[in-house]
This record gives structure tokens, C-alpha cells and sequence, in this order.
């Protein structure tokens, strides 16, 4: 069932963690975030969502790195009831796609809780101080192939937080599948 996330919290700032990436190298807030801003995004494996964006979150990663935004993916789903997502899945599709970004495991969860992150995909996107101004969709186009022409307003708003600081006022919400939710 597809859900979406709520509006954007302007100026809600990101909680540090501290979680493993398909490199089994550690990361934080400060490892992963650029000089303009980070990109958290809430994926998994087996979204049909997600896959269907995959491509696309790969090319824009890469011009928003180029923007000095640092990207990252994290991973939260149950993976005893999902086992596509399991890490050592993440690890083989992060090097398949050759992903430009970090991906991050959180096993327990609790990035997930503290982010109030809904859904696959989920994004997240801070200025440089990590103060919360994008809460919406990657582009116009969501599961559909993407027009040449589909507005990509992850990057134009990420262009305008990183030239202002200021995300911008008129947002969309991402929509995909749940999280999946340990269960006890």
C-alpha cells in the first residue's frame, strides 16, 4: 500500500547516528554531509518504488555532490521478513548500480524513528547547518519512466538550499511503500 510522508518541518535539525555502509565503514552526520547540505533518503532493495527511481536517484546524487550536498541512503526495513533487503543484498545492489552515494543499514531501526521517516523513498534534505527545508519527491514523474522533461525537484530545491538556506515553500510528498516495521 503506498503512503506518504507529511509535510515538510522547516527547520527541524537532523539527529546525529551512527550507522554502518555497505563498505562496513561507520558514518555520522558529519562524514556524510557536504559543505552546502546533506541529502538523507530512506530506501530499500525490494520497493518497487524505489526501483523504479533507482536510476534516477544515482544521476541526480551525482549533480548534487557536484553542488557540494553529500547524499546518503539509508536502509531500515525488517529483513527477517524482507531478506531482499538484508545487508549483504544492499551490498551487492550498491556495487550492481555502482551507487554515487553512501548506504546505510539501520538494523535497529531508531534512525528511522528519529527521522519519523514513512516510506521507500523518503527523503530528507538539509541546508548546511542540517536544518530540515525538503521533505518532497525526487521528480514529477514518481513510479512512471520520467519524461525528458519531468521537473526534478529534489535537485531544484537542493540548488535553492544550498544558494539560500531556504527550502522551497510549495513541497510534494514522496510517496512508496511502508516501512517495514520490526515486529515485538
Amino acid at each position: 500500500m503506498a503512503v506518504s510522508p507529511p509535510l515538510c518541518n522547516f527547520g527541524w535539525k537532523a539527529p546525529d547516528f551512527e550507522l554502518t555502509d555497505t563498505d562496513d565503514a561507520q558514518q555520522t552526520l558529519a562524514t556524510l554531509r557536504g559543505v552546502n547540505g546533506l541529502v538523507l533518503m530512506f530506501i530499500c532493495n525490494h520497493c518497487p518504488y524505489v526501483k523504479a527511481v533507482i536510476d534516477r536517484i544515482c544521476r541526480d546524487a551525482k549533480e548534487l555532490q557536484a553542488m557540494g550536498i553529500g547524499v546518503a541512503a539509508i536502509m531500515s526495513n525488517d529483513t527477517q521478513a524482507y531478506p531482499e533487503d538484508s545487508f549483504a543484498n544492499m551490498t551487492k545492489w550498491a556495487k550492481q548500480l555502482d551507487f554515487p552515494f553512501t548506504y546505510l543499514y539501520d538494523p535497529s531501526q531508531s534512525v528511522a524513528r528519529d527521522y519519523g521517516a514513512v516510506c521507500t523513498p523518503d527523503f530528507f534534505g538539509f541546508n548546511r547547518d542540517l536544518e530540515l527545508q525538503y521533505r518532497g519527491r525526487l521528480d514529477s514523474s514518481g513510479i512512471a519512466p520520467a519524461a525528458p522533461d519531468a521537473r526534478r525537484e529534489l535537485v531544484e530545491a537542493m540548488r535553492q538550499i544550498s544558494a539560500t538556506g531556504q527550502g522551497p515553500s510549495e513541497q510534494i510528498a514522496s510517496m512508496g511503500c511502508s516501512i517495514k516495521w520490526l515486529h515485538g
